[in-house]
């Protein structure tokens, strides 16, 4: 096998290539081991002009792109998609001759598979202190926030009438609100859903917040590191196109295995949301389902700049914090490149919010069902828009307050485990109030 030549490139640019990948081009070979050894040679130039493989190209400044589009003029089968404007990547499917000629460019800095990233409140609102929280006389609500939902989409679910004031598509390009698969929905009302359906029982911290639903997962709550990242630069140009109406939050209840490159920012989702925390927008990522082993941290939550959620599981007891405990399926740190994390943990166990009918997740959990509004779920997914619309209650009482200063006040205000290993628990459990009473308005 490693005489091929698609192996060889393999080996000889492996610098260049993430693991993904170099395993996608080793892979294509698979069905050589059907075919007759007198074809394999014909099979592989075949191969070589011909499949198609999808890739994000990271180059070492913008300029990257018009030699790019060189290459691309010699190669039929080669298409460049979409050029990112906050970090100097594109995506594209390459052949992999059009590849050997991108990889041979000292301008391209690493080359990824464009691969598969995946979707990841009764009792859990009070549990978190977040229930009708009152400082120096004023009920938050979130009024004011704006909280953008970047996952399957978003269903226009009473609970959150009037509320969803943008809706982007990037897997099928509609306009109007919906939700095919159901967690983004669920997320949605996990931040800030009010509970008008249940008389208010089933409410987000941020019942009174705007939404903006982002969908960059299918129906299958599955999306790949271009739609993801298209839709993070698309919040980050969202506010410099609406300065008096930005996105002050991006929940992000999705993720990916964390690859092992050399250093954490060679991470494209890494780069992205980091950029988005530059630009003043406070970000919140689930930590992960795949606990209790370490090291677990889902990318981008590996990133030391956001604030990275894992999952309480509060016992469905609101009234008493001496039972609580970190979910077993909760991930754990330290991250490949020894950042310790989670941030924070946040209710993220049977958390009862808004259903989407005739959904994926609605068809196939019917036993999840609470009612006709209403659906049961856990996660990671759960505990960080929970999370965010936290931040929404500390927004609307600072709105000026920069990301950083945002996440050392959840860090400080927690509550419980301090001394305990931070890999697992974080700084502590989440108290809004706490929280909030930090920040000097």
């Amino acid at each position: 096998m490693y005489g091929y030549s698609i192996v060889q490139l393999a080996r000889n640019y492996a610098h260049k290539l993430d693991r993904p990948l170099r395993h996608f081009m080793v892979s294509m070979y698979k069905p050589f081991i059907y075919t007759p050894c007198i074809i394999h040679k014909h099979l592989e130039r075949w191969m070589k002009k011909t499949k198609k493989i999808p890739v994000i190209i990271h180059f070492h400044d913008e300029d990257g792109i018009f030699a790019l589009k060189e290459i691309e003029k010699q190669h039929f089968r080669m298409k460049i998609h979409h050029q990112f404007r906050y970090i100097p990547s594109c995506s594209a499917e390459v052949t992999p001759q059009a590849l050997e000629q991108i990889l041979q460019r000292s301008d391209v800095k690493k080359v990824y598979l464009n691969r598969k990233v995946s979707a990841l409140l009764n009792n859990a609102v009070p549990s978190a202190n977040a229930k009708h929280v009152t400082v120096n006389g004023t009920t938050l609500s979130g009024k004011g926030v704006t909280i953008a939902i970047v996952d399957t989409g978003i269903y226009p679910h009473p609970d959150l009438e009037g509320r969803i004031i943008e809706f982007v598509d990037f897997v099928n390009g509609r306009t109007a609100p919906y939700d095919d698969n159901g967690h983004g929905t669920h997320c949605a009302g996990d931040a800030a859903g009010n509970g008008r359906m249940s008389s208010g029982l089933y409410a987000g911290p941020a019942y009174e917040a705007n939404v903006v639903g982002v969908k960059v997962l299918n129906k299958a709550g599955a999306g790949t590191l271009d739609t993801i990242i298209r839709g993070i630069e698309w919040c980050i140009q969202y506010n410099e196109t609406n300065p008096n109406n930005k996105i002050d939050i991006i929940s992000l209840s999705l993720g990916g295995e964390p690859q092992p490159f050399p250093a954490e920012n060679d991470d494209p989702l890494v780069q992205v949301v980091e950029k988005a925390w530059d630009h003043g927008i406070v970000v919140c990522a689930a930590a992960g389902n795949a606990g209790p082993e370490y090291r677990t941290i889902s990318s981008p939550g590996i990133s030391d700049k956001i604030i990275t959620v894992g999952a309480l599981d509060d016992l469905d007891t609101a009234e008493t914090r001496a039972d609580d405990k970190v979910a077993d399926f909760s991930s754990r740190g330290p991250t490949n490149y020894g950042v310790t994390k989670p941030d924070i943990v946040v209710p993220g166990v049977n958390i009862i919010s808004l259903r989407a009918p005739r959904s994926t997740l609605d068809k196939y959990q019917k036993q999840s069902r609470i009612d006709q509004y209403y659906t049961s779920m856990s996660g990671t997914s759960m505990a960080t828009p929970i999370c965010a619309g936290i931040v929404a209650l500390m927004l609307q009482h600072k709105p000026n307050a920069a990301p950083d200063e945002i996440k050392q006040a959840l860090k400080e205000g927690t509550d419980l485990w301090k001394g305990l290993d931070p890999n697992v628990y974080g700084a502590g459990y989440v108290n809004a109030k706490k929280a909030i009473e930090l920040l000097k308005a």
